[in-house]
């Protein structure tokens, strides 16, 4: 099965160009690791970016929380992905019809599709928001990751949800490439979807607001899952954003070579 394959074998072959340049960048940098900078100022966003820019292979943002959004902050953030080599993934959500995401994507203050390689989007509205945001995106390059699994106490999205979600992605690999799950998808030789899992801590069980969290081993080698998200557990402690976010590069790389070896 793809999972239990190399990161770069899996870019050799996988049919999707965003995830093959994810798969190469994530070998090249041996990391598995996407941070979740959750902050509400520009100066907090990039000063994180840049600080844990060498550790990870995405950095995910909530670009509409960013109290003093401008152009120049989307610049800064281009600079810092090429700088360091990382992805960008704007955790959007979206969850509207496919005519309505098209504009949210392309249009408005944001213009998402303009910086974002990465996006997400809720399959509560049908496969059309798929499709929406497929034409906006594919064409420069773009990929979609569905949410398939939440990481909260009482979410929704499991069962006969999570399930078509999957169908919906097996219609349409040329734009999406995964899923925000937290446990791993692949079921034959021939799929190949990257599961990116929130809620990953190697300190703490939960925040008191729902959130529950896993081990980077756990999500990794137990759960097969490809990328994990860190957020507070990285720049809760704004002295030790560095120290800690190798922290948890090095636990989630290890976690995935112990993977690809197999079983002992």
């Amino acid at each position: 099965m793809n999972t239990y394959k190399s990161y770069s074998e899996r870019a050799q072959q996988h049919p999707n160009a965003c995830a093959r340049s994810l798969l190469e960048l994530m070998e090249q940098k041996q990391t598995n690791l996407s941070v979740a900078v959750d902050v509400t100022t520009k100066k907090e966003l990039l000063s994180i970016a840049d600080a844990v820019g060498p550790f990870v292979c995405v950095l995910k943002t909530h670009i509409d929380i960013v109290e003093d959004f401008d152009q120049d902050l989307v610049a800064q953030l281009e600079a810092l992905s090429k700088k360091h080599n990382f992805m960008i993934f704007e955790d959007r959500k979206f969850a509207d019809i496919g005519n309505t995401v098209k504009h949210q994507y392309e249009n408005g203050i944001y213009k998402i599709s303009s910086w974002s390689h990465i996006t997400n989007a809720h399959t509560v509205p049908g496969e059309g928001i798929i499709k929406g945001l497929k034409e906006v995106g594919l064409p420069l390059g773009r990929g979609l990751l569905l949410l398939a699994e939440m990481s909260s106490q009482g979410a929704l999205t499991k069962g006969a949800y999570t399930t078509e979600s999957i169908e919906m992605a097996r219609r349409h690999q040329d734009f999406v490439f995964g899923f925000i799950a937290q446990n791993k998808v692949n079921t034959s030789p021939d799929e190949d979807f990257l599961v990116m899992t929130p809620g990953v801590g190697l300190d703490m069980k939960g925040d008191g607001l729902g959130q529950q969290y896993n081990t980077p081993h756990q999500v990794i080698y137990e759960k097969g899952c490809d990328v994990i998200i860190v957020g507070r557990g990285i720049y809760g402690k704004p002295d030790q954003v560095e120290v800690q976010a190798q922290r948890y590069r090095e636990a989630g790389w290890n976690a995935y070579l112990e993977r690809i070896k197999g079983p002992q």
